[in-house]
Order: C-alpha cells, then sequence, then structure tokens
C-alpha cells in the first residue's frame, strides 16, 4: 500500500512540480479513399472523412485529462500526404486542398493539422511538383496546417533537386508571412528518413503503411528527467543513466495509459507512444538545463554531445520497457525556439549553429525552430538542409530542418512565434557562398551501407 501511495504523490509532484504532461493526442487518418479526379470532389470527401473521425477528439481528450489530472496540451490530426491524393486530380494549384484541411482542423477544434506534405526522396511526380510549389501560398492563408518534405532517405540517397527547391520555397514562405515574423516557416520541415507515426508537429503525416485510423501519443517531460538528475551530484555516469531510464518508464507508462483510453473512447486502434523529450520555453521544462544538470557550465559548451548522445539512449532504453508499441521519433528535441535553456544558451555565446548541428549527430530530429537573418540566401539555407539530410542519410536516423529567416531581423534581434513555438534570438549563419554546390543538382547515391538485405 505504501508503494502504491508512493507512486500517486509522485505522480502528482511531476506534474505539479515538474511538468509532466502528454504533449500531444494525434489522430492519423488515411485519405486514400478520398482520391477523386475532381478535386472539388475529393476535398469534400477529405472534409468529411476528418469532420466524421475526429469530431471527438477534443472533448475526449479533455475528458481523459480531467478525469486523470495528467494535462494534454495538444490535440493533432495528421492525413495521408496531400500530394498523394491531389495528385489525381485535375487541379493545377493544390491551396485549396490546404484550405479544405484548415477548415477541417478548426471545425473539430484541433490546434495544427499535419500532412501537406510530398515524399520526395528520389524523385518528383507531377502531384510533389504542384504542392511543393504551392506550400509558401498554402501556409500563409491558414492557420493550423503544417507542411513537411521527405527529400533524402538512407535507401534513396539525397534528392539534390528538392534540397535546392527547398530553401527556395523556405524563403518565399517567409517572405509572405514577413508581417508575423515569418512565421510560415515555423509550420515548415524538411526532412531525411522521415517516419511515418510521428505525432509531433510540424513534421506529422499519416504513412501508407498505417492503419485507417490510428491514435499516436507523444509524451514530454524534460523537468522529470532534470529533477532526477540534480538529485544525483556525485553521481556517474552509470548512475546517470540508470535515473534517466526510471524517468523515462514514468513519463512514458502515463503516455501509454492515455493513449489507450484515448484509442478505446474514440473507438480507433491505438498506434505508438512517442517517447520523445519535448520541451517548452517554460523555465524547468528544459532538454538544455538537463545537459548543464550532468555537469556542463552551459548548454553549447565541450561536453554537450556526449551528454545528449547519453540522454537520447537512456530515454529510448527506459521507455520501450513502459510500452509496447514505441515509434514516432522518440529521444530528445532540440529545438532552440521552445527550449528557455537553449534561448539562454545562446544569448550567452555559448551555443551556436555549427554545435547544434554536431548535437543532431545524437538527438532525435535536427535544426529545429532557429531563428537566422532574414537576409540569409535560398542557397545557404538549401546547404543548411543537405548537410542535415547527410547525417541522418549515412546514420540511418532521422534528421530534420526548420530554420526560420526572419525578414527584417538581423543577428541578436529577438523574435517572438508565441505559445509553445515560444521565442529566439536571431541567430548568426555562417554565409559563405555555396550557390555553386547547389546548383549542380541530381542526386547524392545512397551510401554503401544502405543495401542491406
Amino acid at each position: 500500500m505504501r508503494d502504491y501511495t508512493g507512486n500517486i504523490i509522485e505522480t502528482i509532484q511531476m506534474i505539479n512540480e515538474e511538468k509532466l504532461d502528454i504533449r500531444t493526442i494525434t489522430m492519423g487518418i488515411s485519405l486514400l479513399d478520398c482520391i477523386d479526379s475532381d478535386g472539388e470532389k475529393a476535398r469534400k470527401k477529405i472534409y468529411d472523412k476528418i469532420i466524421h473521425y475526429a469530431k471527438d477528439l477534443v472533448k475526449i481528450g479533455d475528458e481523459i485529462a480531467g478525469e486523470y489530472g495528467i494535462p494534454i496540451i495538444n490535440k493533432r490530426i495528421s492525413v495521408t500526404p496531400i500530394s498523394l491524393i491531389a495528385g489525381a486530380s485535375d487541379d493545377t494549384d493544390y491551396v485549396a486542398y490546404a484550405k479544405t484541411l484548415d477548415e477541417a482542423a478548426k471545425a473539430v477544434g484541433v490546434n495544427f493539422i499535419g500532412g501537406y506534405s510530398a515524399l520526395v526522396q528520389k524523385g518528383f511526380t507531377k502531384g510533389d511538383r504542384i504542392l511543393i510549389d504551392s506550400i509558401p501560398e498554402a501556409l500563409t492563408v491558414t492557420d493550423r496546417v503544417c507542411s513537411s518534405v521527405n527529400v533524402g532517405s538512407t535507401r534513396s540517397g539525397i534528392n539534390m533537386n528538392a534540397v535546392k527547391r527547398m530553401g527556395e520555397i523556405i524563403k518565399e514562405t517567409a517572405e509572405k508571412t514577413a508581417d508575423r515574423d515569418s512565421i510560415g516557416c515555423a509550420k515548415l520541415v524538411v526532412f531525411a528518413n522521415a517516419v511515418e507515426d510521428n505525432p509531433f508537429m510540424a513534421g506529422a503525416f499519416h504513412g501508407v503503411g498505417e492503419e485507417e485510423v490510428v491514435i499516436n501519443v507523444g509524451v514530454s517531460g524534460p523537468g522529470v528527467v532534470n529533477k532526477a538528475l540534480r538529485d544525483l551530484k556525485e553521481a556517474t555516469f552509470d548512475e546517470i543513466s540508470e535515473a534517466i531510464k526510471k524517468s523515462a518508464f514514468k513519463i512514458t507508462r502515463a503516455g501509454q495509459l492515455v493513449a489507450n483510453e484515448a484509442a478505446k473512447r474514440l473507438n480507433v486502434p491505438f498506434g505508438i507512444v512517442d517517447l520523445s523529450l519535448a520541451p517548452t520555453p517554460e523555465i524547468g521544462d528544459s532538454v538544455a538545463r538537463i545537459i548543464e544538470s550532468m555537469g556542463i557550465g552551459t548548454c553549447g559548451g565541450y561536453g554537450t554531445t556526449a551528454a545528449l548522445a547519453l540522454l537520447n539512449d537512456a530515454v529510448k532504453k527506459g521507455g520501450i520497457m513502459a510500452s509496447s508499441h514505441v515509434g514516432g521519433l522518440s529521444g530528445a528535441f532540440i529545438p532552440v525556439s521552445e527550449d528557455e535553456g537553449m534561448i539562454a544558451a545562446v544569448q550567452s555565446g555559448a551555443l551556436n549553429l555549427e554545435k547544434l548541428e554536431a548535437m543532431t549527430c545524437v538527438c532525435s530530429v535536427g535544426l529545429d525552430m532557429i531563428a537566422i537573418p532574414g537576409n540569409v540566401s535560398a542557397a545557404v539555407i538549401s546547404g543548411m538542409i543537405a548537410d542535415e539530410a547527410a547525417i541522418g542519410v549515412i546514420n540511418h536516423k532521422t534528421t530534420a530542418v526548420r530554420i526560420i529567416p526572419v525578414q527584417g531581423k538581423d543577428v541578436g534581434e529577438m523574435v517572438n512565434f508565441g505559445g509553445l513555438l515560444g521565442y529566439a534570438p536571431v541567430m548568426r549563419v555562417n554565409q559563405t557562398d555555396n550557390s555553386a554546390f547547389i546548383a549542380r543538382g541530381g542526386r547524392i547515391p545512397a551510401p554503401v551501407h544502405s543495401f542491406k538485405n
């Protein structure tokens, strides 16, 4: 009885003092049966299907949060990549599909809907080109739509034509939303090795290998892990790893509970729990502060990458013992604007883009929610994408770039995106001319170790 009571008290403390929450319940919905050569008919099918399955998603999420006392911050939807759906239509522009997704998201009350996406790691279809070209306008005229493009994979290599185009698209999106600190780019991510069951935005889409409808849950809890490490001042790395694993186990158990309950009440299958430690701009909810608790004076100092590698590995080891189905990205996120410790490290000069790139070799994703000067060229942004894609392709991992070239802002100025998107100082970028490299086009071949069978 004492152990049971202790677990309850510990969970309450994790929620009240250490900011434990369920970051998102994301309903994945297949739109494959919405394909129609008539674009207007396809969009009506899309809207009706989303409303049918997701009409109670927010209500049930709120009910579960109230009954169990576990905050559920976001309720979201991911759909089949729209380039696959719209590509069969006679439409020559897909912005209307983005508007349909936005209207459906607002109708059911979710905060984001992901899947305005294209998978072009090996080349473009007609639908891919139309969708990618429409991204700047789509993200300008909608509020809740998120977009992603996968430009590389370990099996296929890197589509450098897509890398070049996405640098241009990011610049165009920044310019179109310049009046809102280029916020359109905060809803656009470029991937290598994108996963099909990611519940986190902006990169969520519902893969073609997924069930018709599914519930995926993303947990959080940097504060819980940090608290465990603050109590281990003299601990060895072995002991630190064990403490992180135990914390990740508890966090994931909470996620599994919510996922199963949501799936049951919505009468759809449970998919996965994503173990990712997703920070927020709030004090006490920072991945950077976990790294500093291990003994790094400020995140970005030497040893930071090793500390992050230990953290990422221990989170995975602890989490997979707590859930029968772990998926998504699962690890530690390092978004600058969404992590108050990262923001402070950038402001102090301890953390720069080069160090962040090194850290992406061992974290969950990549260069995430980073504000850069608005005058950075499309080719330089494409170079950032190419470098991150190379890290992912060579190392069999997901990497991504979510860069915001804030129009009218320069190094050191602050930009505020609001809510969970946070705020950030504009970071210095190495603007060495790389335009000849980016202009070459073609495909960087798949690495030789991709041919395992």
